[in-house]
């Protein structure tokens, strides 16, 4: 009894997992030992959800993993494909926990009976070991089927970020009340995700060649979880080198914020960041922990090609009430900017070979970088502006880009009478390190079901504009961006 008990644990370890397509996500499903039983569904990075479904001896996490946008795209081109993909969802799920079972129930039974081979060397007791891990594990997964509470969907337990989805989304009953209205709003979002990656390689004045590099700028992401699935989306939709982040990516720079910052190590490319205003130095060296982090103060790095200059912002106030204006965003001093970007332009310029971009977190520390490099990064408004430095010697040489808030502003975002987007930029740059064109990406506020993709060209003919703003219906013609 000993030896098949430990069988049937190392068993169901090690054989009770098993993977599935649900509609076009990817699951990843597992049993473990329990004496409560239920369900948890783990929905990185916001948290996970629990279900009083069975009764013990084995608890059941499904993971949801990823989201296959070939499949996604397919559904959404044929009739009637997401209507087909939800109902075919119940029989996937059934499907992978049938399999899902018999992996276990053949786990346990070789474990357990290697392990009584191992033990006892007597074909007598192997047998009668097979037996009772066959007996032990075909039971407890009876117990649980014959336990099944299907209403316990419509009482979930939440833990980490999701414990405030009740507030944002309604509790789940009324989410299984008002099922088709919800299921209507998800598929208009699905069909304009789809549509714009669809729309891409369409969008008219510029192509990007194999040898460009390909820069996603991030910045103020201020601890928003909804960020991270959107950045990593943006990094494998559109190929991207590198990730440049210019701060605040936390909101009051404290130790239990440091754990955010994880999220960067599995974007699998180099993160290049400066510290924000809400950013402490215990944020930085979180960041600079990451295995693909690079962490710029004062400094110049080379990475995926490019020459990258970088400092932190001088200030730290997470708390900016104190001196907040009431039309606008809240700013210190300028010399406290100005002297950062003027220490920066010293760096650069000592630096003895050219620099191809320049990191700031406010752009009001710009100036002085005017001329030392042909662009400046910024963010801290949480507004989205592009504008040429004023000319020196008649020449308009350097360029600043103002990034808007990826993290939509955090909680701040919800304050307005229409949430922040999220917002976020790829840049392509060619072998000579030059910025040929950019691709400014709006992901519509919390609640909002639009996505929408504004290019232009940087060249020396006047920038062009192409806006992709997928709708239920089809693709719009180039217009600005719309909400």
């Amino acid at each position: 009894m000993a030896v098949t008990g430990v069988g049937v644990g190392v068993g169901v370890l090690l054989g009770g997992h098993a993977s599935g397509d649900v509609g076009p996500f990817r699951v990843a499903f597992q049993l473990t030992p329990s004496t409560d039983g239920g369900s948890e569904i783990q929905v990185p990075p916001l948290g996970s959800l629990f279900l009083d479904t069975h009764a013990g001896p084995v608890r059941l996490t499904a993971r949801l993993e990823s989201l296959d946008q070939g499949r996604a795209e397919t559904l959404i081109a044929e009739p009637g494909g997401l209507a087909a993909a939800g109902a075919s969802a119940p029989a996937d799920i059934r499907d992978a926990l049938v399999r899902l079972g018999l992996r276990s129930l053949a786990a346990s039974v070789l474990v357990s009976m290697l392990l009584a081979a191992l033990t006892f060397r007597s074909t007598r007791r192997v047998a009668w070991s097979g037996g009772l891990a066959l007996v032990i594990t075909g039971g407890s997964l009876g117990a649980a089927a014959l336990t099944v509470r299907p209403g316990a969907i419509a009482e979930p337990r939440y833990e980490g970020l999701l414990v405030n989805a009740p507030a944002l989304i309604g509790d789940a009953r009324r989410i299984a009340d008002d099922y088709d209205r919800y299921a209507a709003q998800l598929q208009r979002l699905v069909g304009n995700v789809g549509e714009l990656y669809g729309t891409v390689s369409t969008l008219p004045v510029f192509e990007a060649t194999p040898g460009m590099t390909r820069v996603l700028h991030v910045s103020d992401l201020h601890l928003n979880p909804s960020a991270w699935p959107v950045v990593q989306t943006v990094v494998r939709q559109f190929d991207i080198d590198l990730v440049i982040d210019t701060g605040d990516i936390t909101d009051w720079g404290s130790e239990p914020e440091t754990s955010y910052v994880s999220m960067i190590g599995q974007l699998d490319v180099p993160y290049v960041y400066v510290r924000g205003n809400h950013d402490s130095p215990r944020t930085a060296a979180a960041v600079a922990s990451q295995p693909n982090a690079v962490v710029l103060d004062d400094s110049v790095t080379a990475v995926s090609g490019l020459t990258i200059a970088g400092i932190g912002d001088p200030r730290f106030t997470p708390d900016k009430q104190q001196d907040q204006q009431d039309d606008g965003p809240w700013e210190e001093p300028a010399t406290t900017v100005a002297g950062a970007g003027e220490r920066l332009a010293d760096t650069i310029g000592a630096f003895g070979r050219p620099v191809d971009i320049a990191l700031i977190h406010d752009p009001a520390g710009a100036g002085p970088l005017d001329g030392t490099v042909p662009l400046v990064l910024s963010g801290h408004t949480h507004k989205r502006q592009v504008r040429m430095l004023p000319a020196r010697d008649g020449r308009e040489v350097t360029r600043l880009a103002v990034q808007g808030s990826t993290g939509g502003a955090g909680l701040r975002g919800l304050e307005s009478d229409e949430p922040t987007p999220l917002a976020l930029s790829v840049l392509y740059f060619d072998p000579e390190h030059q910025l040929q064109a950019y691709d400014d990406i709006r992901v519509g506020g919390t609640g909002l079901a639009q996505v929408s993709l504004n290019r232009r060209v940087v060249d020396g003919a006047p920038p062009a504009e192409a806006a992709a703003t997928p709708t239920p219906s089809g693709v719009s013609q180039p217009s600005p961006v719309g909400r």
